[in-house]
């Protein structure tokens, strides 16, 4: 007898074959049947109607602190996310040593965003070794199951000490020291290593983290020593997409070729839809690289209003009110006085980030209730000033003042050059690209990109007018690739010898809603949500963590080690 049959669904298996009436039978947290089946379960859930697709693996996640807290992960696990991988962008928190775990916060958040209360408060510190990490984890109760990269951050700190964090390079015995770290948590599980190489990743000190400027026989030990595991994946935040980087992104690419050639492993980077980038990626696969570009399915979206971040909060004028109440705060906004004072401020102190919102009206549009990714360019904030003849912050001040003071405007700071998603769906459909970087549990107050997943099968498989994508392949890019992607071999597919984490879904109603903030971290910490609609149940080892948005309180999740 099965222990689960998931009858008569429309099955998407995740291979991008055609999609199949049929029913799945699990036992012990595997799938061991797919088809017609006549056998009998202790448990039948009634598919009919339903989409019934693997559980999506996100392979850029950023929940390193909040794995230790937040058994469903949210708001990833609400958006079907069944498989998390953190350690992303050479940040994370193993190995590390005790006198180094505070600063190791405020790494954190000064590079993701993420309060230092909250982790500080959440985090229950039981390792110093990445594989006492990975122990920890398994032990912590959990619904989704989470995987790490090893970051460079933390390695370089951990052998280097208070040097690691400056612009120096290791000796040749600390270089050692790294690569043999690095096998010890390839060994142990790890699924890879990260390590971020802009400098806009930067320290509370506003000083480039560490690793950002290291030398390629450090890269190279280190890559090295992942070859030499015969598994795992590198992960890198090139150089060459701010302004402040040193190394020319065409310098980068070679540079990462040498590493995927030399270690003999597959390297992702986060980039841009850029035919060009693609192009030289591609020429670098040629010689024998295995170069892969990471993109996300919808513009990098930076979500501004009176509640969260704007791009008035560094002011003065501003900041003066941000004791007040909401109630306070809003009848303050709305005084023709009080704008006048914000509008005519200035930020007295400018870093890389606030200058990326010194003037970003071009690309900001409201978000709505309904959310709306691929606006037309006409309903910009530039495009609206220009028709009323105002100014685009005036415009944009009256519009964050909506729904009570609470309207949130979305600045499409990458990917919406050309005022619709084309260029991404390119990228998106090119053989080599990765689906990446929701950042789901990173940029608390200003990003909130966990709901792709669900974007990526309500507007590219269901609802854009124009250019949709087939289901078949939308469900494959977010499982068996992304999983495979990562050397994750038992998850990802609808097949026999598979973990039974499995999404059923009625796409008739699947939508993603309006975000909002909510104050649900340690500490009392704020932060963007994101919820959805449509998800009929989300499995994880052939049990049942979420109903309709509601949990179950079922904790099948587990750490997923490299193989």
């Amino acid at each position: 007898m099965h222990d689960l049959i998931i009858k008569g669904g429309t099955i998407v298996d995740g291979t991008g074959s055609p999609q199949f009436t049929g029913d799945i039978a699990v036992k012990d947290g595997t799938i061991v049947e797919v088809g017609k089946l006549s056998g009998t379960a202790r448990e039948t859930i009634n598919a009919d109607g339903l989409l019934v697709a693997p559980g999506w693996v996100d392979i850029h996640t950023h929940y390193d602190a909040q794995s230790t807290w937040d058994p469903m992960l949210t708001p990833s696990g609400w958006n079907g996310v069944t498989t998390a991988v953190m350690g992303n962008c050479g940040v994370g928190f193993a190995p590390v040593k005790p006198a180094n775990r505070d600063w190791m916060i405020e790494l954190m958040e000064s590079v993701e965003d993420i309060p230092a209360a909250t982790m500080k408060a959440g985090i229950q510190w039981q390792w110093e070794t990445f594989p006492e990490y990975l122990d920890a984890l398994d032990r912590i109760p959990r619904a989704v199951n989470v995987g790490s990269y090893l970051g460079h951050c933390a390695l370089r700190t951990y052998v280097m000490g208070a040097r690691g964090a400056e612009e120096v390079d290791p000796t040749d015995d600390e270089t050692a020291q790294m690569a043999k770290i690095m096998r010890t948590a390839m060994d142990a599980g790890a699924l890879g290593f990260s390590t971020s190489r802009t400098g806009i990743h930067l320290t509370p000190q506003g000083n480039a983290i560490p690793g950002t400027y290291a030398k390629e026989a450090e890269l190279m030990a280190i890559a090295r020593a992942i070859g030499a595991s015969g598994k795992g994946i590198i992960e890198v935040i090139p150089s060459g997409v701010a302004k402040t980087d040193r190394m020319p992104f065409a310098d980068e690419m070679q540079l990462m070729k040498r590493m995927s050639i030399n270690s003999g492993r597959p390297l992702t980077f986060l980039s841009s839809a850029s035919r060009k980038v693609f192009a030289m990626a591609e020429a670098a696969n040629k010689e024998g690289a295995q170069l892969l570009p990471q993109i996300s399915a919808r513009p990098v979206g930076f979500l501004f209003s009176f509640e969260s971040e704007n791009p008035f909060a560094r002011f003065p004028s501003f900041i003066e009110l941000k004791k007040l109440s909401q109630p306070e705060r809003l009848a303050m906004l709305r005084n023709p006085e009080v704008k006048a004072r914000i509008l005519a401020d200035r930020d007295p102190a400018l870093t890389a980030w606030s200058m990326l919102f010194a003037n970003p009206w071009k690309l900001t549009f409201a978000l709505g209730q309904e959310p709306d990714y691929e606006p037309d360019p006409s309903r910009s904030v530039t495009a609206i000033a220009e028709r009323t003849g105002r100014t685009p912050t005036d415009v944009a001040y009256d519009m964050m003042l909506e729904n009570n003071g609470q309207a949130f405007l979305m600045y499409a700071a990458a990917g919406y050059q050309g005022g619709n998603l084309d260029s991404i769906r390119e990228s998106l459909l090119h053989p080599i690209s990765l689906l990446g970087g929701s950042d789901g549990g990173a940029h608390c107050g200003m990003i909130v990109d966990a709901g792709v997943p669900t974007f990526m099968l309500t507007h590219w498989a269901r609802d854009r007018k124009h250019g949709r994508l087939p289901l078949e392949w939308v469900v494959q890019k977010q499982t068996r690739e992304t999983a495979r992607s990562n050397g994750i071999m038992d998850r990802g597919e609808l097949a026999p010898g598979q973990r039974a984490d499995i999404n059923l879904i009625d796409m008739s109603r699947l939508k993603i809603l309006a975000p909002e903030i909510v104050c649900d971290l340690p500490a009392n910490g704020r932060r963007l949500m994101q919820r959805a609609d449509g998800y009929e149940a989300t499995l994880v080892s052939g049990i049942v963590i979420q109903r309709n948005g509601v949990e179950t309180g079922a904790r099948p999740g587990s750490v997923v080690r490299s193989r």
